[in-house]
């Protein structure tokens, strides 16, 4: 018997799977969503599958492209409504998703994070096609504010036919299991990586007559720049060597530089505006000390390329933070500003006495924990562990009856766009048959 199984394992691994990224939130556009579908992508092509990704389109980005390694891109001709993602319209998407789901023969549909239109009414639209889906959580959520209320409702009926959750964290698996009432079971923690062959130190880039903190953010309220403004005056007053480098832009860059004009600190927190993903190593070690303020973090990526670059790292202790690295390579603090204040006063004396860990010893452990190698490895046992027959695809009684469970209003309504789904699917079978859609050939195959 474990003979056999073994055989089983080594044809699963032998197996290429055909998988669909699918987000409102990729390249051109920067952020840690885009950076994880990147990656995950390209480990995901090297270890032989084949990877498409979905998204919208970026102004005069439409139609497909091709990035590094063959991964094939699709800028769908759908305009943003809100906040980078597109309208909420569950079926007008259908007809193209469909299309694109059979011409690359897809096995796998993965959407990526909670604030994505696209992502979500794609697993909806692959459900229907007997595709497994599997969905990646990528934030954190609270339970009492108007937003978070309406947002976690969706969730909860979007996840209702997916096949597996994928979260950064424990307590972001515990979040979504909360809110999305979804079976712990059915939710993997699989966390983020760093690519630690750019993320490296250069201590040489360093002004020896100062002490530099780096904050790299978006400018809002959920990362906690408040914070950083009632941080940064006592600071400076208390080390006159002390410098801050800003990265990061947003509505709170207001409030920043209404700061630098109030204490006159314009020659020591410097504003550097929106900062591209391959210049995040350049400006990283320049600085000694990496500070994050954020109010809710499912993960943060930032602290982990900072590691990894040598600086010391001083961070609120929210959300999965605390689980990213161990304590001697991260100082934590509640979120507040006195508690920062102390924490960061603690490790600049560290700095000034030379009580820090080596720069390169920093970036070996980082290496060691964090690679995207075994992120992929991770996740494509997600996959073949849904694609097998121990997980059988949903009939459409079953999918019925778990809408019904998600609220009498709700599951009414959801129920019926499933159903109108249904319809639409059976007449595209009829006036778009699969054998009218032409099939991408892969390389190595027959055109």
């Amino acid at each position: 018997m474990a003979g056999d199984t073994g055989d089983f394992e080594d044809q699963k691994r032998l197996r290429r799977l055909n998988i669909c990224m699918v987000s409102d939130f990729f390249y051109p556009n920067i952020g840690g969503v885009e950076a994880h579908i990147y990656q995950l992508s390209q480990c995901l092509i090297d270890r032989g599958h084949r990877v498409i990704v979905v998204t919208h389109s970026y102004g005069n980005r439409k139609g497909i492209r091709h990035m590094t390694n063959g991964l094939k891109v699709y800028y769908l001709p759908i305009p943003t409504f809100y906040n980078q993602c597109v309208l909420p319209t569950i079926l007008t998407t259908l007809p193209l998703m469909r299309c694109i789901f059979i011409r690359e023969r897809i096995d796998v549909v993965h959407g990526h994070s909670a604030f994505s239109t696209l992502a979500h009414e794609a697993m909806l639209h692959a459900s229907y096609m007997g595709i497994k889906t599997v969905f990646t959580d990528h934030s954190l959520f609270g339970f009492a504010d108007a937003s978070a209320i309406v947002t976690n409702n969706f969730l909860c009926i979007s996840l209702v036919n997916v096949d597996h959750c994928i979260c950064v964290s424990h307590t972001g698996k515990e979040n979504t299991v909360l809110r999305a009432r979804v079976r712990s079971s059915h939710v993997s923690v699989i966390p983020n990586a760093v690519d630690t062959s750019i993320f490296k130190p250069d201590p040489s880039q360093r002004n020896p007559n100062k002490i530099t903190i780096v904050t790299m953010s978006r400018l809002v309220y959920r990362k906690g720049i408040d914070l950083l403004a009632d941080v940064i005056p006592p600071i400076c007053e208390a080390f006159p060597q002390v410098e801050f480098l800003v990265g990061g832009d947003g509505p709170k860059r207001l409030l920043l530089e209404e700061l630098r004009e109030k204490y006159a600190l314009q020659e020591r927190v410097t504003l550097l505006g929106s900062v591209d993903h391959c210049q995040v190593r350049d400006l990283l070690i320049k600085g000694h000390i990496f500070l994050n303020t954020s109010l809710t973090e499912a993960f943060c990526v930032a602290i982990l390329e900072a590691t990894a670059c040598g600086l010391q790292v001083v961070t609120t202790c929210v959300g999965g933070i605390p689980e990213v690295l161990p304590p001697h390579l991260i100082t934590l603090a509640q979120p507040n500003s006195k508690a920062l204040i102390d924490a960061l006063k603690t490790v600049i004396e560290r700095v000034e006495g030379g009580e820090t860990l080596n720069e390169w010893e920093m970036h070996r452990q980082v290496k060691s924990m964090y690679q995207w190698t075994d992120i992929a490895e991770r996740t494509e046992k997600v996959y073949f562990a849904i694609i097998s027959d121990s997980h059988p695809q949903m009939t459409l009684k079953q999918r019925l009856s778990r809408c019904l469970k998600v609220g009498p209003y709700a599951g009414k309504f959801y129920l019926l766009v499933i159903l109108l789904a249904q319809v639409i699917c059976r007449l595209l079978e009829v006036f778009a048959p699969p054998s009218s859609i032409d099939i991408v050939p892969h390389v190595g195959e027959p055109p």
